[in-house]
């Protein structure tokens, strides 16, 4: 039987700016269950649900305080098992987002740890001590800026943080965390998840003797503060794919699970965390080409075939638009191209992710300097590292603060919000909610775009084509990345297709109009 998570498109949900239930201005779990019907009739199969764990939340739930348990923000375990259960009758799957890399300063391990030199959990984080000269140990530098070391006087050391100092990272290479964490993918494994998104899995192992990363010499003021190194000995080191395999082995135990695995490397690199026969690895390494794609059909189309051919015997390819860390796709490639992006998301050969608002044509909000949030941005600002843009709250309708909440929301809502949410849009045939459903109905309805295989067919200038084929069921994907008329020769095996869909209502697939897409059938 194929596995489900094959033919199933992925909804991520960003807990805070969701659905509020209980008037405070942040999203719930309750939220997340009361839009479930929303989700199903949009076409959605599983949602993937960022961090809701207790967390002090210096980064949103990025940072850990206890990995069983849900934050009161969100709600309790009782309102994640009706949320489970809720999904569950609606054949709707839930994943949850696994935080391995590193812990919040205030989850009991890390307090412990820090309690003394002796103590028996030190080795569970990577504690090293200064150099002569009272410096930290190298030159690693973290994500949000500045050195990846924190000096702690009460000990006498410095402990390793990969993103804030409040996020100490484990040591992976400690038996006794690798079983700590293995029994926490357990816990939500036998409450009945069906799998997770694994985050930063390619930081979880740094090189033993943790010696400098390379100097990038390339690095220019007003780049990230991070780029100044290469991430050489820091992260993807080759100890890492063992932990993967064991997470592997643990989810496959319980069935139909899927890991999904955070990974921002070269395709080459990003494929090895498939894993080999002998010692498979995650399900999907996330591919993020699309999300800093240059935007145009040529460059796309040897993207496509690259990473098609890069694939290992049985890796099954996944795509992704846009999630909470990277600008929203409708503002990068503007309103009209995004709807040709959400054909290519949902039409190319393999396991779609749909960030939540993506599906309204949602752009990055605006963000007043006195309500900005995200610590990359007050830490390293006014380069664009800033995240809350792509994470206001979604609009439901045009009521007040968008059928969100009962009270202003932690963030400001997109400024077209009375125009751009998901009551007027469900109501417009022409409207990019309607689009999506058309899209996602079809991959219901079509095995050739759930599972069929993918063949590029020859077209030139701004077009990209390409035929996904399953046995007798086979259609013809064509669009226009540009902004003129195309013509396309319709391959003769096609020449009596009917238009399935189209991104703006077009009725010549033999002339494409700017903006313009068709799936053919």
């Amino acid at each position: 039987m194929t596995e489900w998570w094959k033919s199933a498109v992925i909804y991520q949900v960003y807990p805070r700016s969701f659905q509020d239930t209980n008037g405070d201005g942040i999203g719930d779990l309750k939220g997340i269950e009361r839009r479930l019907d929303d989700l199903k009739a949009l076409g959605i199969d599983a949602i993937w649900i960022s961090p809701i764990f207790p967390s002090p939340m210096a980064d949103f739930g990025y940072d850990v305080a206890d990995y069983c348990d849900v934050d009161p923000r969100f709600g309790t375990l009782a309102d994640f098992d009706a949320l489970l259960a809720a999904a569950h009758a609606r054949d709707i799957k839930l994943l949850l987002d696994l935080v391995p890399n590193h812990t919040s300063d205030q989850h009991p391990w890390f307090k412990e740890s820090r309690s003394a030199q002796d103590d028996p959990r030190r080795d569970w984080y990577i504690w090293r001590d200064a150099k002569p000269d009272g410096s930290p140990p190298n030159n690693w530098i973290s994500d949000f800026g500045g050195s990846a070391w924190e000096w702690d006087q009460a000990t006498g050391q410095y402990y390793y943080h990969a993103f804030l100092k409040e996020q100490p990272d484990l040591n992976w290479r400690n038996p006794a965390v690798r079983s700590a964490m293995l029994n926490v993918l357990r816990f939500w494994f036998e409450r009945g998840i069906d799998g997770f998104r694994i985050d930063v899995l390619w930081h979880m192992v740094k090189h033993v003797d943790l010696p400098d990363n390379p100097v990038n010499t390339e690095w220019q003021p007003g780049e990230p503060d991070y780029t100044r190194v290469h991430q050489l000995h820091s992260t993807d080191q080759p100890e890492v794919h063992d932990i993967a395999a064991e997470m592997r082995a643990l989810a496959d135990e319980f069935g139909a699970r899927v890991l999904i695995g955070e990974i921002y490397l070269p395709v080459p690199r990003l494929v090895g965390y498939y894993g080999t026969a002998e010692q498979p690895g995650v399900h999907l390494p996330f591919n993020f080409q699309l999300i800093g794609a240059e935007w145009n059909a040529r460059s796309l189309a040897g993207m496509i075939a690259d990473y098609e051919g890069a694939l290992p015997p049985g890796g099954w390819p996944n795509w992704v638009l846009g999630n909470h860390d990277r600008p929203r796709i409708a503002t990068r490639v503007g309103p009209e191209q995004a709807r040709i992006a959400m054909m290519l998301l949902l039409l190319l050969r393999g396991t779609p992710t749909l960030y939540y608002g993506d599906e309204i044509g949602m752009e990055d909000g605006a963000i007043p300097p006195g309500l900005v949030q995200d610590p990359r941005e007050i830490r390293d600002p006014g380069i664009g590292l800033g995240r809350d843009p792509v994470r206001t709250p979604m609009a439901w309708d045009a009521g007040a603060n968008a059928g969100f909440s009962t009270a202003d929301p932690w963030l400001p809502l997109h400024p077209d919000w009375l125009a751009r949410n998901v009551e007027v849009q469900r109501g417009d045939p022409a409207s990019m909610w309607r689009l999506t459903q058309k899209l996602l109905f079809l991959r219901h309805e079509h095995p050739a775009l759930k599972l069929g295989d993918y063949h590029p067919v020859d077209a030139g200038g701004d077009l990209l084509a390409w035929e996904r084929r399953l046995e007798h069921d086979r259609l013809l994907v064509v669009l226009n990345l540009g902004d003129r008329p195309q013509p396309f020769a319709i391959p003769e095996w096609a020449e009596d297709f009917t238009i399935l869909a189209s991104a703006r209502g077009g009725q010549d697939p033999a002339l494409l109009a700017p903006n313009e897409g068709y799936v053919l059938g």
